[in-house]
């Protein structure tokens, strides 16, 4: 759609234009006050327009607001050591990047210069950012924006991804499976340099794809073994959405390479490519590095208040508490609701899956009505919901807003 000069894709179409937002809430250019479900999809972790964020650029901008690529501003290095020092110590090196897709793209570049290899293994029905390189990770060969930009697949293996659904029985057969399979990949193909996965969940394909518990222990056992670099993206995980700080958190590994963005800045237009230092030095001359107009310092400002805001108030606490009550609700009041398939997430990523083939559902229509009552979703495709309420919504706000989903189940006729 093209709607005020502005072109929108199918997935992310027009809705409607936002003339405020606060907190939990965002209006419409009709003054109609909506709760906010999606975060701008995980993005807006800690609210809408944080008022300490707010401070901390306003003071940055009276400072300066512009760094080049060969120079420092004082607050980036003050941000790179607190980032690094949240995470585990081998990760130690920052590459200074504009968006998850960037980070991405800088994560690959740097694995194929350390490893010398080309072939990179992920899992289909995934997203790691919109450009040419990153689409071919997870978007499917037969897909028709695959055939119409001439995505080539060449280096990449895709894998299905070990999903488990709620009340599975057999999560360790899935995991064994699954392991048993990127084995037999590693033993025969000696070329592959990097694996990229999510922390044990999928957030950009419905967030009812989780992972078994072990997955991200073994795979980084795996990949050890071979010598494949391990890239966690926690672009969709970082900053306490799945109530853990990170979600490398959840299993306690630590990965050769991982890329932060979305709620890394709450709204700021930052993100990061993290890697240890041996790999940084072998490869900084290779994988070019450099961003025009990465870590602006305003945004470093942004990035610098939000994560010391999760550090201090542990917003992954109620990130946890939260989103456990809002599957357990959930799961209560539709579970006499026959084309509900599945509700499963980690902390506040949350995902309600229908079953597939429902001939007269209307996913657009139901998310119109929930807006007509005062409830803002987001869709991940034509049968998933992705819940992605702020880390910081009030409880009664978060109860208003699953009563209105459940009414609408309740109620719609499809």
């Amino acid at each position: 759609m093209i709607k005020n000069k502005i072109t929108y894709n199918s997935f992310s179409d027009y809705q409607f234009k936002v003339t405020k937002a606060k907190d939990s809430f965002i209006w419409d250019d009709k003054g109609n006050k909506l709760i906010d479900f999606t975060s701008g999809w995980n993005v807006t972790n800690l609210g809408w327009n944080n008022e300490e964020i707010k401070k901390a650029i306003i003071v940055q901008a009276k400072k300066n607001i512009y760094s080049s690529m060969w120079l420092a501003d004082p607050i980036q290095e003050e941000y790179a050591s607190k980032l690094t020092g949240s995470l585990p110590k081998p990760l130690s090196t920052i590459t200074r990047e504009v968006t998850g897709v960037t980070a991405n793209i800088m994560a690959i570049k740097t694995a194929r210069a350390y490893t010398g290899k080309r072939k990179i293994l992920s899992f289909r029905d995934t997203f790691h950012g919109s450009l040419y390189q990153t689409l071919q990770l997870g978007y499917a060969p037969e897909y028709p924006i695959s055939k119409a930009i001439f995505l080539n697949f060449k280096d990449h293996i895709q894998l299905k991804y070990p999903r488990v659904n709620y009340e599975d029985k057999n999560e360790k057969q899935i995991l064994n499976n699954f392991l048993n399979e990127v084995e037999n990949i590693f033993k025969n193909d000696k070329e592959i340099g990097a694996f990229i996965t999510e922390a044990g969940i999928i957030t950009g394909w419905g967030s009812t794809f989780i992972a078994p518990k072990g997955f991200l222990t073994e795979v980084r056992k795996l990949t050890k073994k071979y010598g494949v670099l391990l890239i966690l993206d926690e672009v969709g995980t970082g900053f306490s959405r799945t109530g853990k700080l990170y979600g490398m958190n959840h299993e306690n590994i630590t990965p050769d390479i991982v890329t932060f963005a979305k709620g890394i800045g709450n709204g700021s237009t930052i993100a990061a490519t993290v890697t240890t230092q041996e790999i940084a030095e072998k490869t900084y001359l290779k994988s070019n590095p450099q961003s025009t107009f990465g870590w602006s310092p305003l945004n470093v400002a942004g990035a610098l208040r939000t994560l010391e805001i999760h550090q201090r108030d542990k917003v992954w606490e109620k990130a946890k508490f939260d989103g456990d009550y809002i599957i357990k609700t959930l799961r209560n009041e539709l579970k006499n609701i026959s084309y509900v398939e599945d509700i499963n997430g980690l902390g506040m990523e949350i995902g309600i899956r229908l079953k597939s083939g429902l001939k007269n559902f209307n996913m657009i229509k139901f998310i119109e009505i929930a807006r007509s009552k005062g409830l803002h979703l987001a869709n991940a495709d034509s049968y998933s919901f992705q819940l992605m309420p702020p880390l910081t919504i009030e409880r009664d706000i978060l109860d208003n807003g699953l009563e209105i989903i459940v009414d609408l189940f309740n109620s719609f006729n499809y």
